[in-house]
């Protein structure tokens, strides 16, 4: 079997086909996010075109996503106009094929619980830290939707009270303005300029300022850590964005983890993700499946 899949960020959209359990055929487009989902949506239906012989379309994107309607609920305004976006009737209108649409983060969950990390877990959590931070539930080994389709928003859970305005801004207080990737740098160049990024600033952790830094950053990390781990209870959790591959932070949050919470929790194993930007096309192929099998 054949599946086209594409996994729409706010920079770039990979696309690939699914066949035999692996990706092939790896392209990447510019998104160019801010002409809007009127914009994407087109690119998305030319990139599939680009490609020959697909029994079904996978698609992970950005936005909180009705994966029954396979439309975007909510996108904030990196992609203009999204909201609302009918994926799904879209591409199979256009290419006659069933189509799953799947949030990014989920996607790269269910490819992590497939062929991932999580491949011998049936439960687990999956957090993504980048722009922001991302969150998945896994049980069953399906991806858990939550009853408006939006669960696992991990991003929200509030750190710091002291720090809340809620009616400029709903993520203020919140653990992605502390945890996420964009929390790091923020807080890095505040007193290092010329350090921009993930990887600059890892590459001068042996400062000990940096490092004082980053070792700040990974305790906002497991402060939402800790949260999570007495809710749910998981037997795993996985961490992934590009700066969970780096192995010392990994390796920092388990340390700094176990110390907090309470000793028969302390079984739950930190695991970085596996599959990297493959991910979310390889969670995306698996939900086409699924729909296609379904409309047989």
């Amino acid at each position: 079997m054949r599946i086209a899949v594409v996994d729409v960020g706010g920079t770039s959209i990979k696309s690939g086909m699914w066949e035999d359990g692996t990706i092939k055929e790896v392209r990447e487009t510019d998104t160019n996010a801010k002409l809007g989902g009127t914009h994407v949506m087109q690119t998305v239906i030319e990139i599939l075109k680009g490609y020959e012989n697909f029994q079904a379309v996978g698609v992970s994107t950005a936005g909180q996503v009705d994966t029954e309607k396979g439309l975007i609920l909510y996108a904030n305004e990196n992609i203009p106009g999204y909201t609302g976006m009918k994926i799904k009737e879209n591409l199979e209108n256009t290419f006659h094929v069933p189509a799953a649409v799947q949030n990014d983060v989920n996607s790269a969950a269910a490819g992590e619980a497939f062929c991932g990390a999580g491949r011998e877990q049936k439960d687990f959590l999956c957090l993504t830290y980048g722009t922001g931070v991302g969150g998945a539930i896994v049980i069953n080994g399906e991806v858990y939707n939550g009853s408006g389709y939006s669960a696992g928003e991990f991003g929200g859970i509030v750190t710091h009270p002291e720090d809340r305005t809620p009616e400029t801004d709903f993520f203020s207080g919140c653990y992605e303005r502390y945890a996420s990737t964009t929390a790091l740098v923020q807080r890095v160049s505040g007193r290092f300029p010329s350090l921009k990024n993930g990887r600059e600033i890892f590459a001068k952790k042996e400062d000990p300022e940096v490092e004082e830094l980053i070792g700040q950053w990974i305790d906002e990390i497991v402060y939402g850590l800790i949260t999570l781990v007495h809710i749910f209870n998981p037997a795993m959790i996985v961490l992934g964005g590009g700066i969970m591959e780096q192995d010392y932070v990994v390796e920092r949050v388990r340390e700094k983890l176990d110390k907090h919470i309470i000793p028969s929790f302390r079984n739950v194993k930190i695991a970085q993700a596996q599959l990297g930007n493959m991910a979310g096309m390889l969670g995306a192929a698996q939900a086409a499946k699924k729909e296609y099998e379904k409309q047989q």
